[in-house]
């Protein structure tokens, strides 16, 4: 008997789809998309009559797609159960084209959770293929490879060769421009803090607290202390001055949980909490979904889609999650009807879930075992924030206190003290949002109560620029402003990293002054692709698209036409950015002829060059502050000579790392791996020095019987604090050296420069 078909993205959500489907059903991955527009040119024909893709067969994808031809040629019917999203959709379009699936027999499901119950509701409630979301994400990817291929050949002749541009990434390096031009053009201006540092009388360590100045009677408002004069003079003013409680107030405030997660929160609290980029959050919570074995033998998927931008959650796990609570905390945690939140973006698919657990009862402890530490962490975070959701709110006695100092004749100052004391936890029990939650308690005080005084605390303060974007303020920014989707949050941040057009130092990320060069460029000649409110009326109208309330075809044209024009005007009147305008600064200088030396950006990355350039055309790889520190813990002392000509080896450096050079080079082009004096833990094997692809790969030590043996250490910049040796990474945030037993906390990296 044939068996159905059914094709999935992945060979893990093919495996737990099949398991809860039987065998009845062969499923069967895509691996991914599997047409696109082809890579060397547009492969959009632009003419009266609209817009022409023109999709190929990806490469790598032929052979998977004549295995689904065959397999769907064999089948009853075709199921496309590719993920249920815009681009999910499409790529069930594209797998039907190209495996010449019969449309009579291919049908849709849908299920944003891979459990038996979601899965076998899909499959009784088959449809067609959407064409509004298919016209919706092939306008997206029109768009996106118009603008890309029309606005990097102007970037390559106005600024360099190799540059790319794109409708989101683009808006998302001005962001990062603007934040930069703010920093540099804030003026700080002084202030002072006042701060009367009370207790009760005779009330000893317990009775003290402070109150900061709250008012000064005849002035309207908060009081502004702009100076130190002024400070001394209030100081002055309370010298000797009485204190005393003018009024306590009393109440009980509430603080509501968060709703579950949707895309853009879990990003964010993963890169806050668990350090996590946006990219790896979703590869990490594309395996929960996707499904992981667990002790009953088989595959099953931990959470619901992860891609969404719905904060619904089903009334199944509404009631799943009452019902959990009821019997882990007791009733007096348990909301007491179920919550549901109104989701903030207006384009949001309400069809769409929350991120959560595919059941609460299977907590993360008792998942610990079968998950790695990331898929414990995240699951463990995404858990949590779904039981605390359907939780009460946690109850807080709020106190406020003002105090009244009659200082010198005619002067009265009031200060306020809050605190707070946690009287019901609530949501708390299982999750905090902020340490700013902990309690700021008060001693009991009453009205008219006389305090004594220790005296005055006066701080110097200057108002601080706004701060520069972390990944997660940056995914935060995007989604207010209503630039990109959930899916392409991650990509976009990837993106402008990748092109060297922002660098990150402490987790911020700070413009490269190629960055800044391509965004001014973009800026004054496209001004509506670089416009945060256009790119947000831009995506608009895809969802408008999506739901069937426009056509695709007039939303390119709209915006092709002028664009195109701009382009041309670009492409004749820009001007080029000099080059030594894109150079970074260092404090090295020239070995040959000591003048400086700057950063420049190459095809292959960045390199140190000489500022003396044509006289001296002295260069030199350039090294991170982290890699030269790591570079120094390792003798590039080399007493080797080459086995084919007997001439001295010598450290070379390339795009991959360290490697040993016969110094008879072009004569002798032999070569060696750098041994880095570690001996593999595994094998015995020398350890050599390798670095990862791409132009910010991080250098690491594999062992040289690879692939025989894939062991691999994670060099860190900072030596052992007991012997000055080799630590290596022993998981986040921990160390080990690898000559003595130091094993504990990464050491502070005083030795590795700032920002690093």
């Amino acid at each position: 008997m044939p068996k159905d078909l059914v094709i999935v993205e992945s060979p893990a959500k093919a495996r737990t789809v099949e398991r809860y489907l039987g065998n009845k059903y062969i499923a069967k991955a895509s691996m991914g998309h599997v047409r696109d527009l082809p890579r060397k040119e547009m492969g959009v024909a632009i003419d009266d009559n609209g817009f022409h893709p023109s999709y190929s067969t990806l490469p790598d994808k032929r052979k998977v797609i004549s295995e689904l031809r065959k397999a769907s040629a064999e089948a009853d019917t075709v199921y496309l159960a590719t993920d249920p999203d815009r681009e999910g959709e499409a790529i069930s379009w594209h797998v039907m084209h190209a495996a010449k699936i019969d449309a009579a027999k291919a049908k849709r499901v849908v299920f944003h959770e891979i459990t038996q119950d979601a899965i076998q509701k899909a499959f009784d409630n088959p449809r067609e293929l959407d064409s509004h979301l298919i016209n919706a994400q092939q306008a997206r990817r029109i768009l996106d490879r118009v603008v890309g291929y029309r606005l990097s050949p102007v970037l390559w002749s106005k600024v360099k060769r190799g540059l790319s541009a794109g409708r989101v990434q683009s808006v998302a390096l001005r962001l990062a421009v603007d934040r930069e031009q703010e920093i540099a053009a804030f003026v700080p201006e002084e202030y002072w803090t006042i701060d009367a540092l009370l207790s009760k009388l005779g009330g000893g360590e317990e009775g003290r607290f402070s109150a900061g100045l709250h008012a000064i009677a005849g002035r309207k408002g908060r009081p502004k202390v702009s100076n130190g004069d002024e400070a001394a003079g209030i100081e002055g003013d309370l010298k000797g001055a009485e204190f005393t409680v003018q009024s306590v107030e009393r109440k009980e405030t509430r603080r509501r949980p968060m709703p579950p997660f949707i895309t853009s929160t879990l990003q964010q609290e993963a890169s806050r909490r668990l350090r996590l980029t946006a990219q790896r959050t979703m590869s990490v919570a594309q395996q929960l979904y996707e499904g992981l074995d667990l002790e009953d033998g088989g595959p099953t998927g931990l959470i619901t889609y992860m891609r969404t931008d719905s904060t619904q959650v089903a009334s199944a796990a509404l009631r799943e999650t009452g019902e959990y609570i009821r019997q882990t905390y007791g009733e007096k945690y348990a909301s007491d009807a179920p919550r549901r939140y109104r989701t903030k973006s207006k384009s949001a698919q309400e069809a769409h879930e929350a991120i959560r657990p595919t059941s609460v009862f299977r907590t993360p402890d008792s998942l610990r075992s079968h998950l790695s530490g990331e898929q414990y962490r995240l699951y463990d975070l995404i858990w949590r924030r779904m039981v605390a959701s359907q939780m009460k709110d946690a109850l807080y006695d709020a106190t406020a206190v003002n105090v009244i100092a009659n200082g010198a004749p005619g002067k009265k100052y009031t200060f306020r003290a809050t605190g707070s004391v946690l009287k019901f936890p609530g949501y708390r029990t299982v999750y905090v949002v902020t340490q700013s939650d902990t309690d700021r308690t008060l001693p009991e005080l009453s009205k008219d109560e006389r305090l004594d005084s220790r005296g005055l605390k006066c701080e110097q303060k200057f108002t601080e620029p706004p701060p520069r974007y972390s990944e997660a303020m940056l995914i935060r920014a995007l989604e207010e402003q209503g630039i990109g989707r959930p899916s392409t949050y991650a990509p976009t941040i990837a993106t402008i990293l990748a092109r060297d057009y922002v660098s990150k130092q402490q987790g911020r990320f700070v413009p490269t002054k190629l960055g800044i060069a391509v965004s001014k460029l973009l800026t004054a000649h496209f001004p509506d692709v670089m416009d945060v409110n256009f790119t947000a009326k831009v995506e608009e109208q895809l969802d408008e698209i999506a739901n069937g309330e426009r056509e695709w075809t007039p939303v390119l044209q709209d915006f092709y036409t002028p664009f195109d024009e701009a382009v041309e005007e670009a492409l004749k009147n820009a001007e080029r950015v000099p080059r030594n305008e894109l150079d970074e600064e260092s404090d090295e200088v020239c070995e040959k002829c000591e003048r400086p030396m700057v950063i420049k950006s190459g095809r292959f990355g960045k390199f140190m060059a000489c500022t003396g350039y044509p006289e001296c055309k002295s260069t030199r790889p350039y090294e991170t502050p982290e890699e030269r520190a790591i570079r120094e813990l390792v003798s590039e002392d080399v007493d080797e000579l080459c086995d084919k000509c007997e001439k001295r080896m010598a450290v070379k450096n390339s795009q991959r790392g360290r490697f040993l050079g016969c110094t008879g080079y072009p004569d002798c082009k032999n070569t060696r791996p750098f041994r880095v004096g570690v001996k593999c833990e595994r094998c015995e094997s020398d350890m050599i020095e390798r670095k990862q692809k791409g132009r910010n790969g991080r250098v690491f030590y594999g062992c040289i019987s690879y692939p025989d043996c894939k062991n691999v250490l994670n060099p860190l910049p900072q030596p052992c604090p007991d012997c000055g040796s080799m630590l290596v990474s022993a998981g986040r945030s921990k160390a080990r050296c690898l000559t003595c037993e130091y094993q504990g906390a990464v050491p502070k990296a005083e030795a590795v420069e700032a920002g690093v």
